[in-house]
């Protein structure tokens, strides 16, 4: 099973630099709203980041496109911050190993950006007239989940099979709770894991072709 974390907290650091310091970020970040406002208030997520589109001036975000990756990096509340970063700690790890850490971190941001490019292109689709305001790094980790998942279905050697159900039970319960929770962005879920799953198969097709050539 390669989601049970066995690492002591040094060797977690030494291990996984990125995914430490993705963690690190993301409660910094939380740590210096909450002091200076609110989290749960919309303007003071605007104020500080978070990824904000209109429907009829900035329909995608693109008038301060940064936040495509702020946003990735905030939370709305306590429970959604430890609720995000729990599935960092856990989840990511194994990622970045398989990844090496350059590609890791352009995944991950990758992944983050991607799910609110959904996000904001569903909202355009369905004619949604209210500005709409979007935090968290769930996106992003959906993007892990969906990397996962394509090791699960095409590289099933790379998996033992506790993981793989990990794997599928996670995407599945993840998707129904984002149904049934209005607060939740499915589609910056979607989005993310959509391309995670992508991106791993670049990646996945890059490293055997550079496998092929040298061998």
């Amino acid at each position: 099973m390669i989601f049970l974390r066995y690492e002591s907290f040094r060797s977690y650091l030494k291990l996984y630099p990125v995914t430490s310091v993705l963690i690190a970020l993301n409660i910094i970040y939380f740590i210096i709203i909450a002091w200076n406002g609110d989290p749960n208030n919309v303007y003071d997520a605007a104020k500080y980041g978070a990824f904000v589109t209109e429907p009829e001036n900035n329909p995608f975000g693109m008038q301060e496109p940064w936040r495509y990756i702020t946003s990735i990096f905030m939370h709305s509340g306590i429970e959604h911050l430890l609720y995000n970063m729990f599935a960092l700690l856990i989840f990511a790890p194994p990622l970045e190993y398989l990844l090496k850490q350059v590609r890791y971190l352009v995944f991950y941001l990758l992944c983050g950006i991607a799910g609110n490019a959904m996000s904001a292109f569903v909202n355009v689709v369905e004619g949604d007239l209210y500005e709409h305001v979007g935090v968290g790094a769930s996106g992003a980790i959906y993007g892990v989940y969906g990397a996962f998942l394509f090791i699960s279905l095409f590289r099933k050697s790379q998996l033992d099979e506790s993981s793989r159900k990990t794997v599928y039970t996670i995407l599945i319960f993840g998707v129904i709770y984002s149904f049934l929770v209005p607060s939740i962005d499915l589609w910056a879920h979607l989005g993310g894991a959509l391309t995670g799953f992508l991106l791993y198969n670049v990646f996945d097709r890059v490293k055997t072709r550079r496998k092929q050539r040298l061998s």
